[in-house]
């Protein structure tokens, strides 16, 4: 399928394709929109089916990191970088390398960072290929975590943030007892839960990976759920911290939660969906507005002078855009999501 003619392509600026026999390395770069600023978004590794799919990943990636950086107030536009491969079986320090040259060819309109499949060590090396790539050194940190470069400690606390706001405006409630489902235990979904259950949350915790359930399991207290079974749950939140696309023709039909509030990009399989949502009284946190803690973080990280203060206070003002789009949402008649885009096209859409 041409670039031009796929339907998740929307005006992007530039779509890069490489392959590098030697390294087995296949990647695609999308940057949507740099009217803001350059592009940044973090670099995924997944087994992918095929390029089509990946084509398909990376183009909805990056159009959602330019609305998630003008909703964060960020002076960045978006893109993202996808890699075709099993990160638990193909990666390998040449390929990292690779990586870095192809980041590097795109002359800074580009910054990668981390993302599914991508540790702050692989950055490292891809750093020794390009001046282009964030997070492989930080200084601001929150949650009480030594700062890495990994953004995903405020991603979490920013989406634990949303997912608090988004309950007490739909339910009227704090966390005490309130009991949420997540689907994904890995880097974010894992903190999130930690937040979760330290605010007094009942957890319900499933992943394709079992050591991320177990944890939870052992350390957190959490349910283990099967991973079909975790929208179906008599729960009051589902927090989708996993892949795209969750919240489907499929899953949405079996939703009994009044709340959906997670970190994963893309939990829309289509936007009329939340319109479903509305119409059905589930309150929807936009995906880009609630989990734009990490690109807040590399941004914060970027700048000659900031402070652990100044980075939390502006995670937390992902609660106020929450509370702003909800609220207006109401008044409107409109779809949470339908709103949040208009909000951060008017941001961006300053060309033409």
């Amino acid at each position: 399928m041409a670039v031009f003619d796929h339907p998740e392509f929307d005006k992007h600026e530039h779509v890069a394709f490489y392959h590098d026999e030697e390294a087995g390395l296949s990647a695609i770069i999308a940057v949507h929109n740099t009217n803001l600023g350059p592009a940044l978004g973090g670099c995924r590794m997944w087994p992918y089916i095929n390029s089509s799919e990946a084509l398909t990943d990376v183009l909805r990636l990056s159009k959602g990191m330019t609305y998630k950086a003008a909703m964060a107030n960020l002076n960045l536009g978006g893109g993202k970088s996808v890699i075709i491969g099993d990160p638990r079986k193909a990666k390998t320090p040449e390929m990292m390398t690779a990586m870095g040259k192809f980041v590097d060819s795109l002359g800074g309109k580009y910054f990668t960072a981390e993302d599914s499949g991508i540790a702050v060590t692989d950055l490292q090396i891809m750093a020794e290929e390009s001046e282009y790539i964030a997070g492989v050194k930080a200084q601001y940190h929150i949650a009480g975590e030594k700062p890495d470069g990994n953004p995903a400690p405020s991603t979490a606390y920013g989406v634990f943030v949303g997912l608090r706001e988004a309950v007490q405006y739909k339910l009227n409630r704090d966390l005490q007892g309130v009991k949420v489902a997540i689907q994904g235990m890995g880097h974010v979904g894992y903190r999130l839960a930690k937040h979760l259950k330290d605010a007094g949350a009942e957890l319900f915790v499933t992943d394709i990976y079992p050591e991320g359930v177990e944890r939870a399991v052992t350390e957190l207290g959490a349910t283990a759920v099967a991973p079909e079974e975790i929208y179906t749950l008599d729960v009051d939140v589902v927090a989708p911290c996993a892949m795209g696309a969750s919240i489907n023709d499929e899953t949405l039909p079996t939703i009994k939660a009044k709340v959906i509030a997670g970190a994963a990009n893309n939990q829309l399989a289509r936007e009329e969906l939340g319109d479903i949502l509305q119409q059905q009284g589930i309150l929807y946190a936009p995906d880009y507005v609630i989990n734009a803690g990490g690109v807040i973080d590399i941004y914060h990280q970027r700048m000659e002078s900031s402070s652990d203060s100044a980075m939390r206070e502006h995670i937390e003002r992902i609660g106020e855009t929450l509370n702003e789009i909800f609220t207006r949402a109401d008044k409107e008649q409109k779809a949470t999501n339908r709103v949040a885009n208009v909000i951060a096209e008017e941001r961006f859409a300053i060309k033409g």
